[in-house]
């Protein structure tokens, strides 16, 4: 509330402001890949910017001696239904 732009940002978005979620799943940076591979709604991208959910493990794309964790993953929400997304994290979670 006291940033700048917060302003601006709840003028623009009316139905809320955008969501990018970090979280590391068990099992390693091997984890990770699983976890992200398994996922079919948010879709694997280096680029978090877009209008569908996408999902991004960091360190492979910042390379050697990077301070990420190797296990690190990134959700950027798009506009699909939330119960969706829901479900798809869940269902890559649990296998």
């Amino acid at each position: 509330v006291t940033h700048p732009g917060h302003e601006i940002a709840a003028r623009q978005m009316v139905g809320g402001f955008g969501m990018m979620v970090s979280f590391r799943p068990h099992g390693g940076a091997a984890g990770a890949r699983q976890v992200a591979g398994r996922l079919r709604l948010f879709k694997n991208a280096t680029s978090l910017g877009g209008v569908e959910s996408l999902v991004e493990h960091r360190a492979p794309v910042e390379g050697p001696g990077t301070p990420v964790p190797d296990d690190l993953l990134r959700l950027s929400v798009g506009i699909e239904a939330v119960e969706d997304l829901i479900a798809d994290l869940v269902s890559a979670l649990r296998e």
